[in-house]
């Protein structure tokens, strides 16, 4: 048994040399057999099917070959109709199929490594941390294999070179902070120390927030079970203990998600909300699949141009940059990023009737890492 399964090794070896390494060998010999295959088979096919009548004795001789004979004469048949030989239909037919049963195998050997790399590039989005693609195939796939891989290898490299400025940065910006806050607190004027303290903790929030948008601090997170309807009903309560028009409607299953991640990106919703609409409505729509979360304001919605826009980095619109109230732009795109994370979606559109509706669609599926 043992002798076999070797000896079939060696010879699937020795076919595999055969074929062509490149993708335009193997195409240009699969037609090649598949033609040769074809001809062979339907002349094959015509040859055995071809009707065989009986043997017939020379003109004037009986049958027995006892005596000579004139056979009578017979009435001319009327011509029948003209329908293609059965042979030519057959051999139509036999190649058609042929040909068809080559596009179909060279189809897939085409679509093969294009899915390969597409279901790779989708697991990239999610963990970019994920083992290298093995570089196997033709020779076309196995160096698009090898661009892939190092591309990913480069984005790794640029990732921890990213951190590491990070880290730096925060080091060294909150240390000048700390002591700027100190001296204010020894500051004689009480209206004094209150602007300088307002002014050093907006300079704290900002810093925290960009380094916080370029840690990407949501990626070690695991998922787990969580209960959406009690993590907005909580920061409804926060809100309304703040003073503000915060509810929430509707209930929904718990939910795979990161919970600080997924917390952080419904606070910065429901905040931005607060800030230029008043107050806000967190609705929960559950569906087998995914999960909705709308948070809808009263406030004064957004130009239509500018309802994709603000979802990017650092933007805000004119009417936005007040210091009190503008904020510095990350945190609809911060809510967005962990969105995408979590293989969702983060959707603005204005409302009817006046004001915005942040709406956040969450699979239900298990994404993959994050």
């Amino acid at each position: 048994m043992a002798a076999t399964s070797t000896r079939w090794q060696a010879l699937s070896m020795r076919a595999a040399r055969l074929v062509p390494a490149t993708l335009f060998g193997r195409l240009a010999l699969l037609l090649f057999v598949t033609a040769l295959v074809s001809h062979v088979l339907a002349l094959t096919l015509m040859f055995e099917l071809q009707p065989r009548g009986p043997r017939m004795p020379p003109p004037g001789q009986h049958p027995s070959g006892a005596m000579p004979f004139e056979p009578p004469p017979r009435p001319m048949p009327e011509e029948p109709p003209f329908w293609p030989p059965f042979g030519l239909l057959l051999d139509i037919s036999v190649r058609l199929a042929a040909l068809w049963l080559a596009a179909w195998v060279g189809a897939r050997w085409l679509s093969q490594p294009v899915r390969r790399l597409a279901t790779a590039a989708r697991e990239l989005g999610r963990d970019i941390h994920r083992p290298p693609l093995a570089e196997a195939g033709t020779i076309e796939c196995r160096e698009a294999t090898r661009v892939f891989n190092g591309m990913q290898a480069q984005i790794r490299r640029q990732i921890d070179d990213r951190d590491r400025f990070v880290a730096a940065v925060s080091h060294d910006l909150r240390t000048p902070l700390t002591r700027l806050r100190l001296r204010a607190e020894v500051l004689q004027d009480a209206e004094e120390r209150q602007r300088f303290g307002r002014d050093i903790a907006e300079m704290e929030a900002m810093l925290r927030a960009t380094l916080d948008y370029l840690r990407g601090a949501a990626d070690a997170e695991a998922q787990v079970p969580l209960d959406v309807v009690a993590l907005a009903t909580s920061m409804a309560d926060d809100q309304q203990d703040a003073g503000q028009r915060v509810c929430v409607i509707g209930h929904c299953a718990p939910l795979p998600a990161q919970p600080s991640a997924l917390r952080r990106c419904i606070s910065n919703l429901v905040e931005n909300a607060v800030r230029y609409g008043g107050g806000a409505e967190i609705h929960l729509i559950d569906a087998p699949q995914r999960l909705r979360i709308e948070v809808a304001d009263r406030g004064p919605g957004l130009p239509e141009a500018e309802l994709e826009q603000v979802l990017a980095p650092f933007y805000r619109v004119e009417s936005s940059r007040n210091r009190h109230s503008g904020g510095i732009g990350l945190g609809l795109s911060i809510a967005h990023d962990i969105a995408r994370r979590h293989g969702g979606t983060l959707v603005l559109r204005n409302r009817m009737g006046g004001g915005l509706v942040a709406a956040l669609e969450l699979p239900r599926g298990t994404p993959g890492a994050v």
